[in-house]
Formats: structure tokens, sequence, C-alpha cells
């Protein structure tokens, strides 16, 4: 574990990113041609953030899943309470930008006023438009697996059963949250009393030990491990992470990207350090069922999308495990 990140022994040979040419329109998919992003028993999946620099309605999201031939998703919150028709408030300035103190205190009321009809439409929201969502999704072949709502660490306690019940109505098997060991000390007995998975997603922070103390807290506290952060964060393959908590059952899901080392960036799948192709390889051979989600982060190039771009790493994924 101690060892850097050998290139060519991880990836040599595997940088065949294919550049796809799919025109297809985008439209909901019909029952004969449901998406289908398992490839030999290995859920490829996406998280919905991928598609950030678009237009991003849960409907549209959908369009875009459908396109890019994708059936498991890790949805983000917002689009979620915006079809469920959670309250619309203006866009206040950034804290402290240039305002007075009498107009930052302004501000801040307006903020805990937003704050509190917020939770207040979350607490008495019917879970029925969750559900017409979840069905939505399942009648054109995609499955919610996670919903990402917000730091669910810092939200009331009423607002936290509000997303587990939230999660439940969507079909998700959990709901995730940033690393911390307060988080887990709270959230813990939570996500054990509702039998739901919470998943610690990580940035590059972590150590290979940084989720023992976490786990202590809680039976269904699990990992929403990000295997490029992990090794632009430590130069170590993510591989003997994995194996460790998979065995445990303690792994939600993966984020995949392809990172440099030494905190370096964002690139094309195949042209990073990641071990990708020994990830999804190793999926495979051991037949792990929890997901792998793409989190597109790579600068998108000019004369692409996120579909587009979406659809490569798909592609890649697809020729790793053929």
């Amino acid at each position: 574990m101690n060892n850097p990140i050998n290139r060519r022994h991880f990836i040599g040979g595997m940088a065949a990113t294919a550049a796809l040419s799919m025109t297809a329109p985008r439209v909901f998919a019909e029952p004969d041609s449901r998406p289908n992003s398992n490839f030999k028993g290995v859920q490829i999946g996406v998280i919905t953030y991928s598609y950030r620099s678009m237009p991003g309605s849960a409907e549209e999201l959908l369009k875009y899943l459908v396109e890019c031939g994708i059936s498991s998703v890790e949805l983000m919150g917002e689009p979620a309470e915006q079809f469920a028709g959670a309250p619309v408030f203006e866009r206040l300035p950034r804290r402290g930008a240039g305002l007075s103190d009498a107009e930052r205190e302004e501000m801040q009321a307006k903020r805990n006023a937003q704050r509190e009809e917020l939770r207040k439409w979350r607490t008495s929201l019917s879970m029925d438009k969750y559900k017409a969502l979840r069905k939505l999704y399942n009648d054109s072949g995609v499955d919610i697996y996670i919903v990402k709502f917000g730091d669910i660490g810092e939200v009331s306690d009423e607002e936290v059963e509000y997303y587990i019940s939230a999660a439940k109505a969507l079909g998700a098997r959990g709901i995730t949250a940033e690393i911390s060991e307060k988080t887990a000390e709270r959230l813990g007995p939570i996500a054990d009393k509702n039998d739901i998975q919470i998943g610690f997603h990580n940035h590059t922070q972590v150590s290979f030990e940084s989720w023992e103390t976490p786990f202590s807290y809680g039976k269904k506290l699990t990992m929403n491990f990000d295997i490029g952060h992990y090794v632009a964060g430590t130069n170590e393959s993510p591989i003997p992470v994995i194996e460790r908590y998979a065995n445990a059952g303690r792994i939600l899901s993966l984020h995949i990207k392809d990172r440099k080392v030494n905190n370096g960036p964002n690139m094309p799948f195949g042209q990073g350090d990641t071990p990708l192709a020994l990830v999804l390889q190793l999926m495979k051979r051991k037949k792990y069922e929890f997901p792998a989600h793409i989190e597109l982060e790579y600068t998108i190039p000019d004369g692409s999308d996120a579909v587009q771009e979406v659809k490569n790493c798909v592609e890649f994924c697809k020729k790793v495990l053929e």
C-alpha cells in the first residue's frame, strides 16, 4: 500500500477510449430499447452531476441517461426536489460580497427565512411526487440507485428523516454524505433505525484507514468511494481499499474518474493514473454487485458536450469488460 502507482502496470495499453459518433435524437426509450449499462455483470452508471453543464431538470436528465444507454444513476437532490415542487427562491448575493453590515444582516435574514420555508416544505411533503418520479425513470429503464441530497450532516433531524423517506420513495438503496466522524456519529443510529445505507463520499483528504472510525458508528454506514480522488490524494491504488471494504459489505457504490497522481487534473478515461481497467476487471472477477458510477469532471473538449463525453466513458468501460 506504500508503493506509488506504476502507471504502466495499472493502465498500460488501456488508453483506448473510443470516440463515439452516435447521433440518435434525444428521446425517451421505447420498451424494446431500454438502456442497459450492465456489462458482464458489472453495473456501470453515472451521477447526474456529470451533466451540470447542460439544462438539468429531472426530465432532461432522464433524456440524457437514456441517450447514453445508462441504466443506473446517482440522482442529485436538487432536480428531484424541483420535480416534487420545492419552493423557488431569489438568488442572494454571496456572503460579504461588497455588502455593508446592514446589507449582510438583511441577506442573512432572507437566507434564514428561505431555509425555514424549505424546511417546512420538506417536512410536510407527501412522497407521491417522488413515487411518480421513480415510475418515470423505471418506465424508461433507469434505476435510481442513490440520491445525493445536500449536506445531510447539517440539516435538522426532521429533514434527515425526509431525505430517507424521499430516497425510499425513489427506490434508492442509499443516500450520500461527505465523510466525517461527526456526521457518522450523528447519522449512524438513524441509518440503522431506517435500514438504509448512507455512503460516505471522499475527495483527496482520505487515507486507507479513513473509514474505520466513521464505520464504527453504524452498520449501515458505507462508502461512496471516489477512486479518482483517492489516487490523486494518496498516490496509491484504490484496489486494496475496495477489496477490504467490499468483503465487509461496506461499499454502496464507486465514483469512477481518471485523475493524475500528486493531486493532478481529471483526464479523459484511460489518460490518467487511476487504474480504471483493473478496478472494473476486479468487479467483474469478484462479482461485486455495487455499481461504478461515472463522474464526468474533466474539461469537455470544444465541439462536444457532457452527453457525448459520458458516452465515451461508457464505451471505455464496456470495452474493458468485454
